[in-house]
């Protein structure tokens, strides 16, 4: 035994033997689930029947009340259904970057890392900041998030793009309206058992000072780093931790999420299947805009989903827009 445990090919096959299992566990389950609504229809019908015969007015106003609740059930089981794709029930990496706006778009980019955590945390999924970046005088530069739950990379694919946001300029002296933009990307987070093999050779890795607010130094050491993978020329840069070791650690980890996105777009049909083609985050390129003055509104551009209720947008509140993606991509 303890052969094999020192064995690397025994902890993957052991990896690989793991996710099959939860694989097949959440079939059973999505089995279950589907089982349950038939009977649930079939016992429901019966009762309707009965009821209907002996002209039962109290009993088919609660069986109706039933007939709505398996209507909800099922509308939501079959909404699972467009979240079939390859890597939709792995966990989410959201990056968020500054764009266009100067200190504007870094608090505007503070401000959507707010939203997405609100919105885990208000779906019940676990959340985990993995680099965060502040600007020199507000905000942030960028930052990665680790979301975990039911189907997160499925539900979350849907915000990757670029974000305008219209309003009031708190840091212009006039108060001028302004417009921000910052870029969100998603990637599925790696499988163990499926990882893209990084060369250790073809990465290479800088130490830096972490700073903060203002450009003052938060660590006297150079503890923050930055990867660089030569072949592919992706950059990673994390200074969240307190130390070299564990910010390598993070940035490998979201180094391999990048690297595995970008061969599955290789693999898939489409090259933008999974990330979307690369943009800049500048106007006439938003996906969503969020607008708070001279009116309130939130409107998705890809689908004509739009709130008024910006705040509570901003407050986590993203379903109708993740659903009315997923809704277009299929209808598509």
């Amino acid at each position: 035994m303890e052969t094999q445990a020192s064995d690397p090919g025994f902890w993957s096959d052991h990896k690989t033997a793991q996710t099959h299992m939860q694989s097949l566990t959440s079939l059973k389950d999505d089995v279950t689930t589907w089982e349950t609504l038939q009977q649930r229809s079939e016992e429901l019908t019966d009762l309707i029947e009965l009821a209907d015969a002996e002209s039962d007015e109290a009993m088919l106003a609660q069986l109706s009340l039933d007939a709505e609740s398996l209507r909800n059930d099922l509308a939501s089981q079959e909404f699972r259904l467009q979240l079939s794709g390859e890597h939709d029930s792995r966990p989410a990496i959201i990056s968020v970057k500054q764009g266009a706006g100067g200190v504007d778009a870094q608090d505007w980019s503070e401000m959507l890392l707010r939203m997405y955590l609100r919105w885990s945390e208000q779906s019940g999924y676990d959340s985990e900041i993995l680099d965060f970046t502040p600007g020199e005088e507000a905000g942030i530069k960028s930052a990665a998030v680790r979301v975990a739950g039911d189907h997160a990379f499925g539900y979350l694919k849907s915000e990757r793009g670029v974000h305008r946001l219209v309003r009031l300029s708190p840091f212009d002296s006039g108060h001028r309206r302004h417009t921000s933009f910052s870029l969100i990307e998603v990637y599925p987070e790696p499988d163990d058992a499926n990882e893209v093999e990084i060369d250790p050779s073809e990465v290479r890795m800088e130490a830096f000072r972490a700073s903060g607010h203002g450009g003052q130094s938060v660590q006297k050491n150079s503890t923050a780093v930055r990867l660089t993978h030569e072949p592919t020329g992706i950059v990673v840069s994390v200074q969240n931790e307190r130390s070299q070791a564990q910010n390598r650690q993070v940035a490998m980890k979201i180094l391999h999420a990048r690297l595995t996105d970008l061969e599955n777009q290789k693999r898939a049909a489409e090259k933008a299947k999974l990330k979307g083609e690369h943009v800049s985050a500048e106007f006439g390129r938003q996906v969503r805009s969020y607008v708070l003055h001279p009116y309130q509104m939130v409107k998705d551009h890809r689908t004509d989903y739009e709130v008024s209720d910006a705040r509570g947008v901003l407050e986590g509140d993203l379903d109708g827009f993740l659903k009315a993606y997923l809704q277009s991509s299929i209808a598509n």
